[in-house]
């Protein structure tokens, strides 16, 4: 049998690691459960560092649907071993079937459902195995799941906004590049030899674009590409580090149109994710700790962190929330009265459903805005260079005429 290795801890607070062998990791959970050890971590001996998988191959739309499909079952009365063997046996994503066998092995061995989901915490986040606790301990798990599948479904709608927005301009921007690469590389040095061979005087565009020809069929347009892979690469890299994160996000939200835009994405996720928190009844400390974690932004994550530790102070909420200039004033305004009423689940849950129409909205006009001057770029860029290219040629045909 294989040997894992674990750390977790264990009824007296007291942080503990080791090895046991089991069958899997759903066995040695069970086991470990059992000896009311809570388990933070759990790999398999010699893999600890496996590179893993983004997402490990399942998407959220899949999540949304098996979360929705798992409250409808719930709420139907079906014991929660049977809910798992038929939603894994109906999935068609093989990984996810995985998953979803081993989370029902554990939850036979004797843990709990939330454990049993942390155990695959690329699969299932903080947030979710968090409100599924809540929901075990509250008795509501069907309620808690079908909040969570109308959660992960807002999200994908908010993923979905922004890749629209960006898609557009980027496809152009690359065909453009693409096209007028192709162009200097093997078209234009046709026309030089037929320059070269008629003699006649070349206007100033003409000699610019040949100059650029020259350039990119030389050994210096070879370095350029390699030299922008090469930046491209360190850009992401340096982006994975804190202080470049920090500053490439502070940047993004700056930006005079997409800024906008990705502020209003960055306050409809922190109020969506918040306010279902609070609803499913987890802790407002614990739901501000992992709004934080699934910001997606490092400023707001900061933002967010600062004011938990305020909270935890003993300070109300609103207060810290101006102070760190990132959430409008009507956001703070809302959620101080969703504090004063009791009502902070509801008021954070309009917030988010205010500003996903904002998101939206702002997404068309600036996808209507972008779209005529794109075409424009592409025209007088692609075109400029086929035009500089004849021009010579309607020179010469003018003096032959003329002649």
């Amino acid at each position: 049998m294989p040997v894992f290795t674990y750390r977790g801890v264990n009824r007296a607070g007291a942080k503990i690691t080791g090895e046991r062998t089991a069958e899997n990791k759903a066995q040695l959970a069970a086991m470990l459960r059992r000896e009311q050890i809570n388990v933070s971590k759990l790999s398999e001996k010699g893999k600890e560092f496996n590179i893993p998988t983004f997402g490990t191959g399942v998407e959220a739309k899949e999540l949304a649907i098996f979360t929705r499909q798992f409250s409808v079952m719930i709420d139907a009365g079906l014991p929660l071993v049977q809910c798992l063997e038929i939603l894994a046996g109906q999935q068609e994503n093989k990984t996810f079937q995985k998953i979803l066998n081993s989370v029902r092995a554990s939850v036979e061995g004797g843990a709990t459902l939330s454990a049993s989901m942390k155990l695959h915490e690329k699969i299932f986040d903080p947030l979710y195995y968090n409100m599924v606790e809540a929901g075990e301990t509250g008795g509501i798990l069907d309620t808690i799941l079908q909040r969570l599948s109308t959660y992960i479904e807002k999200n994908v709608k908010l993923k979905r906004a922004v890749k629209s927005a960006m898609i557009y301009p980027v496809a152009v921007i690359s065909i453009a590049v693409l096209v007028i690469g192709l162009l200097l590389w093997k078209v234009v040095p046709i026309f030089v030899t037929l320059f070269n061979g008629l003699g006649v005087d070349l206007p100033l565009p003409t000699r610019i674009v040949i100059a650029l020809s020259n350039f990119v069929g030389s050994i210096y347009g070879a370095l350029v590409v390699v030299f922008a892979i090469g930046a491209g690469f360190a850009v992401k890299f340096w982006y994975g580090t804190p202080p470049g994160r920090m500053m490439v996000d502070r940047l993004l939200l700056k930006a005079p149109v997409v800024g906008i835009v990705l502020r209003k994405i960055a306050v409809a996720r922190f109020t969506r994710t918040l306010g279902t928190l609070i609803a499913s009844g987890v802790p407002i400390l614990e739901g501000l700790d992992i709004t934080a974690r699934t910001s997606g932004n490092a400023v707001v994550e900061k933002a967010i962190s600062q004011t938990r530790k305020a909270v935890e102070a003993g300070r109300s909420l609103v207060d810290p929330l101006k102070e760190t200039d990132v959430f409008p004033g009507m956001v703070t305004q809302m959620i101080g009265v969703g504090e004063q009423t009791g009502a902070m689940d509801a008021m954070l849950q309009k917030i988010a459903d205010f500003y996903e129409d904002e998101v939206d909205s702002a997404v068309k006009d600036m996808l209507t805005a972008i779209e005529p001057i794109m075409i424009l770029f592409l025209g007088l860029v692609v075109g400029g260079v086929v035009i500089s290219m004849y021009l010579p040629l309607f020179s010469l045909i003018g003096k032959l005429s003329g002649h």
